[in-house]
This record gives structure tokens, C-alpha cells and sequence, in this order.
């Protein structure tokens, strides 16, 4: 027989051994072809027939073959999905129902079937819904093919943006719905009674879940007592309880704007652990006595006990009458109070003058509130600055996590710690070769070592403005939680752990519990690696959840200010290939500034993301941190982007 013939076999395996087989990714356009990309610089044409064998994102491996003097990919084999568990609107055609992925581009319509264990909904036009990629062409199947899981909700929702994006991380939409429990846990521990003791809280003007409470006293010779009290609800939950194993899954309160999804069932955080005035309430407490200089005595001591809030103040209240006393429209309502706040205000300076020597210290920026209607329609955009009030707050905590951090480190050598090790080793000659290059010499050494970071991070803090600071990061690893101690380079300290927001950090609870060990000299349970690694991954979810409703938000608010040409100020933050993109200094919104929009000669201009500058043969023209003039030209919904260009040029 034919196909039998040795000679045509011979052939066949020739001319398959001639085609080349490449892994990428695959590009969609507006049109019907794409690309697979395999890396920057290389690409291959996907014709339009292909193309509907694979999605924009999707990993594959393609055959290429030369036709007509173009090098052609053909999709072989499936790789990895892009999508598989994904989020998307139903839309209903010729009796069939379909699912168009929130993020796919071009739009494309996937046909889906319910889960009749999930569903008991009727799925309408326009609902918001998870599903799940049942099947690929490349895997055997003629088509694409999703099983709708979950309903999130319609689109008449006026909060539908936000149970989107939480449902696009898979977190939670509600605060836990749990029977808390009312009565403490025996948990044979002796706790001191300081209900007559003064302390005082000060927060925002909603905060609710209030978690920390401060004591002061002068003892003389320029010495501070300082107690600092933080609410206790491992003094309810035990460990491995149903509220503990939901906290351990959720690990963070998320806050969001115009929302937050509580970590603890609310009649827990709000009510029975919440540091409320006048409440009686079991706490977790840290005694330290600090010098007129800011140094902290070795005798710390951490303990049980009951305490009474006297007064819950308000960040800006307080920092009006400390920077105006006589004109400020409030007023504490003792002497007790004031000198409270006044001694509180003395240990805030002289820790700020120990970080500073000692440590490190924050750089200055003003988070952005959005103040929203119950139909999350933005009102306006409120800059927060840090004021005396919250620096009062930063520093008690920083005082006692620095305490709880040496405690931990030198009874148990273990804890949930805060870890940040400064330059990435592959990048500390180029960091080093930069900041010489800027007239700053050190050393990839020096600037591996604690000391050494600090001794730079304060050359850069003395510059005259921010650039250098800003082009350094990109050689900077970030910050990691561990469970065994080490330096926090950021800021400046040899070991760093958290133990004051029980409320809102399971790994504040975890810490907690430690340290009650110690207290009753027991031995302490180590942390695993698995959850520290799971607090990372979910502290970067409700960081890009944020940020999504950020960008909308922001969108929504700006799109009015195109017809108006009105004028803002902002601060330049990126330079990329294709233009400039920054941060507006009113509100916070981050816009980009095409190259097209920057100079009309575009040809003369050289943009350079590693140098931070964009220049043309006369030299620079804007660099990071240069504050420029931007009008709004457009904003795009469906991508939440804001374009701008330079005043001057409109």
C-alpha cells in the first residue's frame, strides 16, 4: 500500500522536521488576525481564521510556516488559558446564552450554561457573573464553551463596580455573617485593672473599629510613661475556632472607598472589641518609659488588662487645637484631657527626632478620601494630610511594634514580622553607578547594609527635591511579610512586627497570641511559612482592588472637567516610550500625557524610562518629580484612563 512506502514515510518525517515550533502569547487586534508575541521585539501573524481557536492572553505553542514572504503562526497547543476562572456580563442571543469576559479584547462572546448547583437565579441581559472555561478549541473542542458558577449582580446595581473587582480577586463582598460569641475565654491570664487610668483614642471622624488607646505620664527628669493599649479579640476567639479560621482566610480588613468588608463578624470589631468611650474593655497592653531624647528604656513590659476610654478624639480636632489653641472651634473637655494630649504631642517630638537619628522616617504625602453618595456617585475628593494628631498616633505604634518585634525575636525567634531588604543584590552596582553618577558616592557594599541604607536614604531626604529618591526604587526589593525577624531597610530598623491592629490583621492576632504566651511563660505555636505567603498574595488582592475602584472612581469624577479646560497641577512620576504619565497634586489621579501631546516635533524627542527624562537635542526637557500644568482631554470608561496634555500646548 501507499502508506506503506518507506520512502513517502521518509518524506513525511522530513518535511515535519523542517517546521518550527514557538511558545507565546497571543494578541488580539480590533480586526480578526493577531500576533503571537514571543518577546518585544518579535512577533508572528495569526491569520483570521486561526484566531478563533485561541483568546487575547492565552499561551500557546504555534507552528510557523513560510507563505507569500511572511513567516505565519499556526495554533498547536494550549499552553495556559487566559482565561479560567473569570468574570463577565451575560448576553442572550437567538435563545442561546452567552458570557462576554469584563477584560477581553476585542469583546468576545463565549457560550456558557448555569451550574445547577450554584444557580437559583434566572440570569437576565447585563448580569454580572462568574464563570469558568469548560472548554478550548485547542484542547478538542470545536469552540469556546464557560459554565456560569456564581451570579454577582445586575446591572442596575449602583454598586455593581464594587462587587466586580471583588469578585475579579475572589474576595469577599460582606463582612462575616457569624455568631460572635459574648463571653471571654478562661485564658488564666491576670489582668491589671487601669479603668481609672485617662487613656484617650483619637481616629478618624467614622472610624468605628477602634483598636488602639493611649496613656501618659510624666515621671520627671524629662521621662515618659507611655501605655499603649490595643483591643483584644483573642481574648474571645480561640484558636481554630469557626470566627478564627474565617479571619485566617480573609487575614486583612479591605478598605475600600465608600466601603469596607470587615476581617471579624462587626459585633465583634465594632461593638464588643471596639475601644468605644466610657466602655470597659479587655485589652493587650505595652508600658514603656521613654527619655527626653526619644530613647526607649530595656525594661518594656506587655501585660493583660482592663481599661475605660475616657474621650474618643479626632485626628483633625486635636490638630487644630495643638496648632492654634486659642482659635480652635474645639476644645478638650478637661484639664485631664489636654494635658494628655500635650504630653502625647512631647512624645511625639522626641520620637520623631530619635527615627530621624536612629532610623528612618516617612516621606510626606496626603492620602485622598472620596466622598461619595449612597448611589457611589463621587461628591468630591478630600486630601488627607498627616497631621500632628495622626504623627501622635504613627509614632506610640511604631514605638511598641519596635518593642513587640525585640520581644518576639529574643524569646521565641519567630512571629508574623514585617521584612524589607533594601537593594535587590543583582541591581546594587547599577544603583551605586547611578548615584555617583548624581554626584553621590557609595558604595554596592555600603548600601547592602542597614547603616549604609540609612546614611543614603537621608543624602537623598536633603536633596533639593524628590528625583533621585524616585529613581532608586526600581532597584529596591519590596517589603515582605516573614515569619522569622529581620531588618526593615524602609524603615530603617533592624526588626519591625505589627501587633496593634488586631481588628483589622489576623497577623496581629497571631502576634498577639505570642506574646500572651510569653506573659504566662508558655511556649509560643510558630507561625507557618504557608500563611505568611498567603498574607502577601492577599494583601496584594486588596491592593489591586483598590486600585481598580480608585481608577473608576476617579474616571467618573474627571470626565466632567473636559469641557471645563480646567487646569491642574501635577507632578511628573513616569516617562515610558510613549509619553509621560502623572499624578494630579488636588486629587491623587494618575493621567497620562501622550508623546504626541508633549511637543509637536515628536521626532526631535528622546523618551527614557530608566533615566526618569524626556529631552531633545537642546537637552531635558521634564524628568520625574518636575511639576507641570494638565488639561483633561478625554477619559476612557471602559479602560478607566485619563488622558491629558501640557496646558501650555492646549
Amino acid at each position: 500500500m501507499l502508506q506503506d512506502n518507506p520512502l513517502l514515510t521518509q518524506l513525511k518525517e522530513t518535511l515535519r522536521s523542517k517546521i518550527r515550533y514557538v511558545e507565546g502569547i497571543v494578541k488580539s487586534t480590533e480586526k480578526d488576525f493577531g500576533f503571537l508575541e514571543i518577546s518585544q521585539q518579535k512577533s508572528y501573524f495569526i491569520p483570521p481564521l486561526f484566531m478563533k481557536k485561541v483568546m487575547n492572553g492565552d499561551r500557546i505553542i504555534a507552528s510557523i510556516k513560510h507563505e507569500k514572504d511572511r513567516l505565519i503562526a499556526y495554533p498547536e497547543k494550549l499552553i495556559q488559558p487566559f482565561l479560567k476562572r473569570f468574570v463577565g456580563r451575560i448576553e442572550k442571543k437567538n435563545n442561546q446564552l452567552f458570557v462576554i469576559p469584563e477584560r477581553s479584547l476585542p469583546k468576545q462572546a463565549i457560550q456558557c450554561k448555569p451550574n445547577i448547583h450554584f444557580m437559583r437565579y434566572s440570569l437576565q441581559e447585563g448580569d454580572w457573573t462568574i464563570a469558568e472555561m469548560l472548554h478550548h478549541p485547542l484542547t478538542g473542542s470545536q469552540f469556546f464553551f464557560a459554565e456560569i458558577i456564581e451570579f454577582i449582580t445586575n446591572e442596575k446595581n449602583d454598586l455593581a463596580p464594587w462587587w466586580v473587582t471583588l469578585a475579579r480577586y475572589n474576595l469577599e463582598r460582606e463582612s462575616p455573617n457569624i455568631e460572635s460569641p459574648t463571653e471571654m475565654l478562661d485564658e488564666a491570664l491576670d489582668r491589671a485593672d487601669l479603668t481609672k487610668m485617662p487613656f484617650i483614642t483619637i481616629d478618624s471622624a467614622n472610624t468605628e473599629d477602634i483598636d488602639d488607646a493611649l496613656y501618659i505620664e510624666d515621671i520627671g527628669h524629662g521621662n515618659l510613661k507611655l501605655i499603649v493599649a490595643i483591643a483584644d479579640p483573642t481574648a474571645y476567639i480561640s484558636s481554630g475556632s469557626v470566627i478564627d479560621t474565617v479571619a485566617a482566610e480573609r487575614l486583612f480588613t479591605n478598605y475600600l472607598p465608600g466601603l469596607n468588608i470587615a476581617m471579624l463578624p462587626r459585633h465583634l470589631s465594632h461593638n464588643v472589641c471596639s475601644l468605644l468611650p466610657n466602655k470597659r474593655r479587655p485589652v493587650l497592653a505595652c508600658r514603656v518609659i521613654i527619655s527626653s531624647n526619644g530613647t526607649p528604656d530595656s525594661d518594656v513590659q506587655f501585660f493583660a488588662a482592663w481599661i475605660t476610654s475616657k474621650a474618643q478624639l479626632i485626628y483633625n480636632n486635636v490638630s487644630d487645637w495643638l496648632e492654634d489653641p486659642q482659635n480652635s472651634n474645639w476644645k478638650p473637655k478637661n484639664a485631664i484631657i489636654s494635658q494628655q494630649i500635650n504630653l502625647l504631642n512631647q512624645l511625639r517630638l522626641s520620637r520623631h527626632q530619635w527615627r530621624q537619628k536612629h532610623a528612618l522616617l516617612f516621606q510626606d504625602r496626603p492620602d485622598f478620601r472620596f466622598l461619595l453618595n449612597k448611589k457611589g456617585e463621587v461628591l468630591d475628593i478630600i486630601a488627607e494630610h498627616r497631621r500632628i494628631a495622626n504623627r501622635i498616633v504613627e509614632e506610640s505604634m511604631i514605638l511598641v511594634n519596635i518593642c513587640a518585634a525585640n520581644l518576639l525575636r529574643d524569646r521565641f525567634g519567630f512571629g508574623i514580622y514585617n521584612v524589607h531588604l533594601g537593594f535587590d543584590p543583582m541591581h546594587r552596582e547599577q544603583a551605586a553607578t547611578m548615584l555617583t553618577n548624581h554626584g553621590i558616592n557609595t558604595h554596592p557594599i555600603e548600601i547592602a547594609t542597614l547603616d549604609g541604607f540609612r546614611i543614603l536614604r537621608r543624602q537623598l531626604d536633603a536633596q533639593p527635591n524628590n528625583f533621585l529618591n524616585t529613581r532608586i526604587r526600581r532597584f529596591q526589593l519590596v517589603s515582605e511579610i516573614k515569619t522569622t525577624p529581620g531588618p526593615h531597610f524602609g524603615l530603617g530598623l533592624e526588626v519591625y512586627a505589627t501587633w496593634t491592629s488586631p481588628i483589622r490583621k489576623y497577623g496581629d492576632m497571631v502576634n498577639h497570641r505570642l506574646i500572651k504566651a510569653i506573659i504566662k511563660g508558655e511556649n509560643g505555636i510558630r507561625p507557618s511559612d504557608a500563611l505568611t505567603t498567603k498574607m502577601s498574595e492577599r494583601r496584594r488582592q486588596n491592593r489591586m482592588a483598590e486600585r481598580d475602584i480608585n481608577d473608576l472612581l476617579y474616571s467618573r469624577f474627571l470626565k466632567k472637567s473636559i469641557s471645563s479646560a480646567k487646569k491642574f497641577s501635577a507632578e511628573v512620576i513616569d516617562i515610558s516610550k510613549n509619553g509621560m504619565r502623572v499624578r494630579l497634586q488636588d486629587n491623587g489621579a494618575i493621567a497620562f500625557i501622550p508623546a504626541s501631546f508633549i511637543e509637536e516635533e515628536r521626532n526631535d524627542l528622546v523618551f527614557s524610562h530608566i533615566y526618569g527624562h524626556v529631552k531633545n537635542k537642546n537637552g531635558i526637557l521634564y524628568r520625574v518629580t518636575d511639576i507641570v500644568e494638565v488639561v483633561i482631554i478625554t477619559v476612557r470608561m471602559k479602560t478607566h484612563s485619563i488622558i491629558a496634555r501640557l496646558a501650555k500646548n492646549y
